[in-house]
């Protein structure tokens, strides 16, 4: 018996042995650091609900047209091609292909993007219209919805952005460019009395409601956002330094991304010279998607960090992307370095919203940092 006594101990220690769980390893976490190794401006990235998502934005490898890249994990991204041509005997459009997105709606894709428009009598050298594509795969090809662009407000326009509320109406949101829109303002004084500027042109956002068959508008745009008008405003500074820098007789308002949360709207804009170092990111909040939006106290929210020390400039011309669950936001947008020079690059950045309501991006950064939280 003692020997049946010494295997059953035995017995349990081995088993016990066995079973035991592995010893524990340190978690690691992967990270990765801005700026993201693509070459885009105006990045617009679609979650296409199946672990996969889709970047397009101005330039990227397109010719007269739009191009894309996919990833699963919104650092690594595969180039898929070309896949809008424009500039063809068909289409609308000629040159200057700029600031697409893409939407998805039942099992079709849609592209909305800015142009210069072939129907100009006048000859203007900023004709820019807005307009839509359709395809049915996100890597394209898109065809042209119309052979027009979606409406004429009678000024250029630029930098589409849709938005659907929780009733499913459309809301487009655009740029009325500078171009032949002088605006008197302090600023506008101020340069003119140092001898700068005979004029500064501005561009204003808009909003109106779109057509479910994106066809054309409904009602008449409003106007959301402009640049300040006294210089004593508290945005004037951040907005104005195209102007007080002398860069360009322009002051920008563009590049809106409009989202909710919480039950509030919040519209997110860019300003100052595009090619610049000091285009800059800010927001306003609303109660309704047409506003009236009054702009934050804390913008810009984004902006260069040369003077922190940092490699950053001209960050503009953002998204917001959502995880899955909405837990986490991701501000996209680009900027430029001293190794990228004039080509602008990829940044992707947490956003937060503080409980008072404050918007807050976590950027521009070019420190390592976890990945996207993307489940």
């Amino acid at each position: 018996m003692k020997h049946l006594h010494y295997i059953t101990i035995a017995a349990v220690l081995v088993f016990g042995l066995s079973c035991s769980p592995p010893p524990k390893q340190e978690a690691t976490t992967k990270t990765y650091s801005n700026p993201i190794n693509v070459e885009f401006g105006d990045p617009y990235i679609l979650d296409n609900g199946d672990g996969t998502y889709y970047m397009y934005g101005t330039g990227g490898g397109a010719k007269d047209g739009f191009a894309t890249y996919s990833s699963t994990d919104l650092v690594d991204w595969k180039f898929e091609g070309q896949v809008y041509f424009g500039n063809t005997d068909s289409s609308w459009n000629e040159k200057w292909f700029w600031a697409p997105e893409v939407y998805k709606r039942s099992d079709k894709y849609y592209i909305f993007f800015s142009a210069q428009w072939k129907e100009n009598p006048t000859n203007e050298e900023e004709n820019f219209m807005i307009g839509v594509a359709v395809a049915d795969s996100p890597t394209g090809p898109f065809v042209d919805l119309y052979d027009r662009p979606i409406f004429n407000p009678g000024y250029p326009i630029i930098d589409a952005n849709v938005f659907v509320d929780d009733d499913g109406k459309n809301y487009l949101y655009y740029s009325r460019a500078c171009y032949k829109h002088p605006v008197e303002s302090e600023v506008a004084d101020w340069a003119r009395e140092k001898g700068w500027y005979e004029e500064v042109e501005e561009s204003w956002v808009y909003g109106v409601e779109l057509k479910p068959d994106f066809s054309g508008v409904i009602g008449e745009p409003v106007l959301l956002l402009r640049p300040p008008v006294t210089m004593d405003d508290q945005q004037a500074e951040w907005e104005s330094r195209s102007v007080t820098a002398r860069e360009i007789n322009r002051r920008w308002t563009e590049g809106s991304f409009t989202f909710k949360k919480n039950g509030t709207y919040y519209i997110m804009y860019s300003a100052n010279y595009y090619a610049g170092k000091n285009y800059a990111v800010g927001y306003a909040t609303g109660a309704g998607p047409l506003g009236p939006f009054q702009k934050a106290a804390n913008n810009p929210v984004l902006q260069k960090n040369v003077e922190q020390g940092g490699d950053v400039t001209g960050t503009g011309h953002n998204m917001v992307l959502f995880s899955p669950d909405s837990s986490k936001m991701y501000c996209v947008y680009h900027g430029r370095t001293t190794a990228s020079g004039d080509n602008r690059v990829l940044f992707i950045d947490e956003l937060r919203i503080e409980e008072n309501g404050q918007l807050v991006v976590d950027g521009p950064s070019t420190t390592p940092k976890p990945y996207p939280v993307l489940r």
